[in-house]
């Protein structure tokens, strides 16, 4: 059984509070369903149907958070970690990945992201990003999203790997 050490959202936390600890609690929910599996596992495509691995949503997850925060929101020149050819992204392809790499480059674009979050004065600070204001709010609502259905997705790839299940 995987032990969950992830802390749950304050149910009376103001905006910010709120959702800062929610996008955490999403990045630590897709850590533990990674958690106590070997390298194999975490690449294995374990739905026949999907080309979706454990190990490949983290390093999406990487690549996510590089781009909202670092790139949106920091204006910096970020490249993709994984570059595919043709104009495909190549972060799913993991059969040669290494995961240690996979894993330390996510927790750094999570800090990293932290970081960049808090240098914003308020939720409802704006960048121009290409021509479109995009707000912290915006940007932190989005990762919450984008980390629920991909953990979504880590639920039935563990399920399958292993038979663990649940939150």
């Amino acid at each position: 059984m995987i032990d969950d050490k992830r802390v749950h959202p304050s149910k009376a936390a103001g905006d910010r509070a709120s959702l800062t600890s929610f996008l955490d609690y999403q990045r630590a929910t897709l850590a533990m369903k990674c958690e106590g599996l070997t390298g194999e596992q975490l690449k294995r495509k374990a739905v026949p149907t999907s080309g979706l691995s454990l190990l490949g949503l983290v390093r999406h997850a990487a690549g996510v958070e590089r781009g909202w925060f670092r790139l949106v929101l920091k204006g910096e020149d970020v490249t993709a970690l994984w570059p595919g050819t043709d104009g495909e992204s190549a972060e799913f392809q993991v059969d040669g990945a290494d995961v240690d790499e996979a894993f330390a480059y996510w927790r750094e674009a999570c800090e990293a992201s932290r970081a960049a979050a808090e240098a914003f004065d308020s939720l409802d600070d704006t960048v121009d990003f290409r021509g479109e204001a995009i707000s912290l709010r915006y940007v932190l609502t989005h990762m919450i999203e984008e980390y629920a259905r991909h953990n979504g997705h880590a639920d039935l790839l563990r399920e399958a790997i292993d038979g663990e299940v649940g939150e």
